[in-house]
């Protein structure tokens, strides 16, 4: 994550694979939770608090100091915060294919935002692989078997309004990419998440602390998933359109099918095979309109790496 200035474009080649690449790190993020033994809020919590160091480090040896955080940091910080808040209580209280499904609409959320607000008219085909990449993602989710949750309407409603956070943070790193390094904006917006997660464990009384070492290996774990998943997808984000890359993120679920498959022997079923060649479609669907529509990448010199 350099932040020094390009001085020429990259293959748009590499800046996808950095961006498969982060949406395949984050995919491990449910299991690691489950494995912290603490609370949501509080495994969000020591997700940001180990991953800061090291993006400290990181933005200190690419661009010195660590100077005032930006509008935008900050903005994408409180985003970030109220995205792991409700995402992790959605999993708690409804099942793993409704809180899977419905915040798998954020690339929806992203393209309306920037269409209405942005005034970023989609083309007719980007909205068409908006669909594809969605429904393929849920056809994945549907196919999984999981419990009813605790409290599924309120699960629910908490998972939906995470996709309506996770779009919100995207547009949001966007922007701030324009002109600032991914290592900074990193720190910032994972900063602003660390007092902020603590209160609402503390506030719902969840356990703070894992009780072995497996659990704080595991939000050690997070942490570097955080710096290695996040991060990647934020360098990314500085070269590609927004809404793109809240559809790229999608191939998360077919990369997390495929590992399961691969080192814990899961089952693919007919209908998540399906639901990953439907993804896989959308996505470079969407790849190719926006290939076609912003080649050669505009503003690509003035943002930063």
């Amino acid at each position: 994550m350099s932040d020094t200035t390009a001085a020429a474009p990259r293959p748009r080649w590499q800046a996808l694979a950095v961006l498969i690449f982060g949406g395949a790190v984050i995919g491990l993020s449910p299991i690691l939770v489950r494995l912290t033994e603490t609370g949501p809020a509080a495994a969000g919590f020591w997700r940001l608090l180990f991953a800061c160091p090291l993006l400290a480090v990181l933005t200190w040896q690419s661009s010195g100091p660590i100077t005032r955080p930006s509008r935008l940091g900050l903005v994408a910080g409180v985003m970030f915060f109220l995205d792991l808040s409700f995402w992790h209580y959605g999993i708690k209280y409804t099942s793993v294919t409704n809180a899977t499904v419905l915040t798998n609409l954020t690339p929806v959320v992203v393209t309306l935002f920037a269409w209405i607000f942005l005034k970023q008219r989609p083309r007719l085909v980007f909205l068409v692989a908006v669909a594809l990449a969605v429904s393929g993602a849920s056809m994945m989710a549907l196919d999984k078997q999981g419990g009813g949750g605790l409290n599924p309407p309120l699960g629910d409603a908490l998972s939906l309004t995470t996709a309506l956070w996770y779009a919100l943070y995207m547009l949001a790193i966007g922007e701030a990419r324009k002109t600032e390094g991914a290592s900074r904006l990193m720190f910032w917006s994972s900063a602003v998440g660390v007092p902020l997660t603590l209160a609402v464990a503390l506030a719902l009384g969840e356990d703070l602390t894992p009780a072995t070492a497996a659990g704080w290996a595991a939000c050690a774990g997070l942490g570097l998933m955080h710096v290695a998943g996040q991060g990647s997808i934020a360098w990314a984000m500085g070269r590609l359109p927004t809404a793109t890359a809240s559809v790229v993120v999608l191939v998360q679920p077919v990369v997390a099918g495929w590992l399961g498959w691969l080192l814990f022997k899961e089952h693919i079923g007919p209908l998540q095979a399906a639901g990953a060649a439907v993804t896989l479609s959308g996505v470079v669907l969407a790849q190719w309109v926006s290939r076609n529509r912003n080649a050669p990448l505009q503003g690509e010199l003035s943002r930063r790496d």
